[in-house]
């Protein structure tokens, strides 16, 4: 028997990284998927962005699992596509369950990083569009009577600044400094206004986590550029990064009936990032 048998979980940011691992990892635990992601570029991430193929694979992966995954692009900062593809979800999976909001850009590198598009990216995609990926579900969970999970990924970013060096700052990085805390209020007012419901709500604030959003010739460059900024980036425990199943695992764990009295928790996997 796995941890979620039974359950559906709506995943944000599925293609790849911390979203394909939420994906995965939640399957092996018994849950069937509803996922989405933009799989396209935006002009203020000078990284590459994931891809319909990526999308394709995570199905693949989950599939192989033995569970089922409606997967399909959408736009967090609109909230028309992300109800469509929700409803195609629920249509063919019949509930939700879970919902794992963690669709995510870091637009805070190079030229393009610093124009107030990067600033209104970050907010748009980190902040509103977990706003959003959490509304098109709450009135199902509501409806269903069976409480539920929200799981929000916030960030080390989330609980404190980033980067001690003003020339490191850029407005695609306090954009997402403050997105990342944003959601910790989203998450608290979910956590208050959800629990008549059994609905909980939490956050999750990794350190740096070794997907392509992090491991790339541009971040590196920055760091690179600015190492006192990297100074301040440094975990406790000696090593550069976690794996994106590490921070699956805790979202499995927030999901399941282990967490069945956890809400309203901001919830560290850093490597003891925040303790410094």
């Amino acid at each position: 028997m796995g941890a979620l048998d039974g359950k559906v979980a709506f995943v944000s940011g599925a293609a790849r990284g911390q979203g394909r691992a939420h994906a995965v990892r939640m399957a092996e635990e018994g849950a069937d998927i509803i996922g989405f992601d933009l799989c396209d570029q935006l002009q203020t991430v000078v990284y590459e962005m994931a891809r319909p193929e990526d999308l394709e694979e995570t199905a693949r992966l989950v599939e192989a699992t033995g569970r089922q995954m409606v997967a399909g692009r959408a736009d967090v900062r609109d909230p028309s596509s992300v109800q469509e593809i929700f409803e195609q979800g629920l249509g063919e999976l019949g509930r939700v369950d879970i919902v794992v909001a963690n669709a995510g850009i870091f637009a805070g590198l190079g030229d393009a990083g610093r124009s107030p598009a990067a600033w209104q990216d970050s907010i748009d995609v980190l902040l509103s569009g977990v706003y959003h990926t959490c509304e098109v579900a709450i009135p199902t969970l509501i409806e269903q009577g069976d409480g539920g999970s929200i799981i929000i990924t916030s960030s080390t970013a989330g609980l404190g600044g980033l980067y001690a060096d003003r020339n490191a700052t850029s407005g695609g990085i306090i954009g997402y400094v403050a997105a990342k805390h944003g959601v910790v209020g989203l998450m608290r007012v979910y956590a208050t206004s959800l629990a008549s419901h059994r609905i909980r709500a939490n956050t999750i604030h990794p350190t740096g986590v070794d997907t392509p959003m992090v491991n790339n010739s541009e971040f590196a460059r920055f760091f690179q550029e600015f190492p006192n900024a990297f100074d301040t980036t440094r975990n406790l425990l000696p090593i550069p990064w976690v794996e994106p199943v590490d921070i699956a695992n805790a979202a499995v764990f927030l999901a399941s009936d282990a967490a069945r009295y956890i809400t309203g928790v901001t919830l560290p996997v850093d490597a003891g990032f925040s303790t410094i």
